[in-house]
């Protein structure tokens, strides 16, 4: 069975290379990796292939950057060429960017099998443009991959038959689990003159937050309260850094001299700085999980999240844009009082095994009645 596997943004390689790792431990099962260029740069892109072991991809589609439309529509054009070329069996793309919502649209059209991997997580907020990525993905799809309870029951709402849905747990876990120790050692805290839980780590992309100014400027505000109490060390995605411009907030920022920007960091960098941080202040979906199993307290600035679980059982607390929720959260943490928790046992660092097993067997069924 031909399986094109997609990646095509920097939350993807995270989650396909733990796949690809164990698909090809099938002699069943033929992996044909495929790089939409979502995201195309080193930092956004090639330090992933190069930190995680992924192979130079098979297909490389150069779609670039562009708006929603323009990019899901350059995506779709130049990846049923590929099909047409590769003629896969099997489409398998994972969670919430354009590039999944785009291929699997893709497969869907060309009556190609579609299997989403970290399907049925909902944030039910569908001003968010993955959210909308997240429904249409699952919809179309033939296998459901699924990384907690919460996101089951949000399908059967939907009325997915619960034939087509595999609860595998998160398969980021295993990217985390696998390389902790060694991103731990990658001497970034030497680097930026940081010692363990001597700082916050902090992400911030999300249109709701950067987008709009006085949004931006109340994050700002929080953050020169509390970068006072301690470090913060703040890496600048390419849309945070264009709009901090675009507002002329600039020299606001050069102002907070606790305040640490870097450009955007490799993953294995990236960890190090999260398993020493004192707590991480974020609007990603990612961060909220991996602080979670962490145990590391995570104040998301959103008013809403696909991850239920980490708020129910792991670290996370959603204090959305709200200048003094932002501070008050955090200084309870600098205080002694962060929040621990746990998180499920699915999240165990088998999850690729588990979802290749499983195609495995879609192989040989398929295989059979043939």
């Amino acid at each position: 069975m031909k399986i094109a596997c997609i990646a095509g943004a920097r939350p993807n390689f995270m989650k396909i290379a733990p796949i690809l790792e164990e698909i090809r431990k099938y002699p069943n099962l033929e992996p044909i990796l495929v790089h939409t260029g979502q995201h195309y740069d080193y930092e956004m892109s090639q330090v992933f292939f190069d930190e995680l072991d992924i192979p130079k991809p098979d297909v490389y589609l150069e779609v670039g950057s562009g708006s929603h439309a323009v990019q899901t529509a350059k995506i779709m054009m130049t990846f049923e060429e590929s099909v047409i070329q590769h003629k896969p069996d099997l489409i398998l793309v994972v969670g919430d960017v354009n590039s999944t919502m785009a291929c699997a649209i893709v497969g869907a059209k060309l009556c190609i099998p579609v299997a989403h991997v970290e399907a049925g997580i909902r944030s039910f907020d569908r001003t968010m443009p993955e959210e909308i990525n997240r429904i249409l993905t699952d919809v179309i799809s033939d296998y459901l991959f699924t990384p907690m309870e919460d996101a089951n029951e949000n399908l059967r709402k939907e009325g997915i038959p619960a034939e087509k849905v595999f609860l595998v747990g998160d398969v980021m876990i295993d990217t985390l689990l696998k390389y902790r120790e060694k991103a731990s050692s990658t001497g970034i805290l030497n680097k930026l003159e940081l010692e363990k839980n001597s700082y916050a780590l902090m992400t911030l992309h999300r249109p709701s937050n950067v987008d709009i100014r006085s949004n931006l400027v109340g994050i700002l505000d929080a953050l020169d309260e509390i970068q006072g109490k301690i470090k913060i060390v703040l890496s600048l995605h390419p849309r945070t850094k264009a709009r901090i411009k675009e507002f002329g907030l600039e020299a606001r920022v050069s102002a907070m001299k606790n305040l640490v920007t870097t450009e955007p960091l490799g993953y294995l960098e990236f960890m190090g700085l999260m398993i020493n941080a004192k707590f991480v202040l974020s609007d990603s979906g990612g961060m909220q999980t991996e602080s979670t199993v962490l145990n590391i307290p995570c104040l998301t600035m959103r008013e809403n999240t696909e991850r239920p679980e980490t708020i129910r059982e792991g670290t996370n607390i959603l204090v959305g844009n709200d200048t003094q929720r932002i501070i008050e959260e955090s200084m309870k943490i600098m205080n002694g009082n962060g929040k621990t928790g746990s998180y499920p046992i699915i999240w165990d660092g088998h999850v690729a095994k588990r979802i290749a097993e499983i195609l495995n067997d879609i192989s040989e069924r398929d295989k059979a009645r043939t």
